[in-house]
């Protein structure tokens, strides 16, 4: 995991969005934000950079590849909202979406909340929590602005985000129906072939090195069922073995039944 406050500096894009960048900066306890108009001759590795399009994880240098941000509103997200299936989508049926079900879930790992947003579009009252602050002002941003658009605020509406441990903070919390776990494991040299990007989110995140002990609180917590997505060869998390899986082309969700899914 990077040493971020070495590595990361709050920056805006622009001279009137420095008062909102040195904010988050002293929200998060990082140093004073700066105006940082070209990335690519920038001193600092990685902005977490303010823009007029949103908040934005930024690599700099001449050959930094995009950013990783929180956007509900186009792309593949928005692709996925209005032509991904419903509820017959691998994630709906791990969850327990059916005809009159719409359960509770507490997603326990929030990332970039794509996972939750494809939940609170079909209709699932979403719990997020995110360890990272760096990603949970990310996911925060991007919940604000999805926020004042009419097509997406009533989805947004179903979403709630918590910063913290999750371990911790299930406990603190209403029992949901459901929890959902998407664990960050270590990845081999062949597995890192990802996007740019993407890796330097990970970097970020760092690997889940509890995760049996995540999956433990999550079968405390959950009254229904615990679902945990894998890719589709990844050994199982330490612990009690799953009642069932259902398995994709790239990934799996080992499935923990605890009780019937009710309306």
């Amino acid at each position: 995991m990077l040493e971020l406050e070495s590595s990361l500096q709050v920056a805006a894009c622009d001279k009137p969005l420095l008062d909102q960048a040195m904010r988050l900066a002293a929200k998060l306890n990082l140093a004073p934000a700066k105006v940082v108009s070209d990335i690519s001759r920038c001193a600092h590795p990685l902005l977490l950079y303010v823009t007029y399009q949103g908040l934005q994880l930024q690599t700099t240098g001449k050959k930094a590849p995009g950013p990783v941000w929180v956007d509900f509103l186009s792309g593949s997200v928005a692709h996925r909202r209005k032509f991904g299936g419903g509820a017959g989508q691998m994630i709906a049926k791990a969850v327990g979406v059916k005809s009159g079900v719409r359960p509770t879930v507490l997603d326990a790992t929030a990332g970039l909340g794509k996972d939750s947003f494809v939940l609170a579009t079909l209709g699932c009252t979403l719990s997020m929590i995110e360890r990272s602050p760096i990603i949970h002002a990310l996911l925060e941003d991007g919940l604000s602005r999805a926020m004042s658009d009419a097509e997406v605020v009533e989805v947004c509406c179903r979403m709630t985000l918590y910063q913290g441990n999750a371990i911790e903070l299930m406990g603190t919390m209403d029992r949901p129906q459901v929890v959902y776990v998407d664990p960050m494991f270590p990845h081999s040299e062949k597995a890192a072939l990802v996007k740019k990007e993407m890796r330097v989110f990970r970097d970020v995140v760092g690997d889940d090195q509890d995760s049996a002990l995540l999956l433990e609180a999550a079968l405390d917590t959950a009254t229904a069922r615990v679902v945990v997505k894998r890719a589709r060869k990844a050994p199982l998390i330490q612990g009690r073995a799953p009642s069932y899986q259902l398995e994709g082309k790239s990934s799996r969700y080992d499935i923990y039944a605890l009780a019937r899914l009710h309306s």
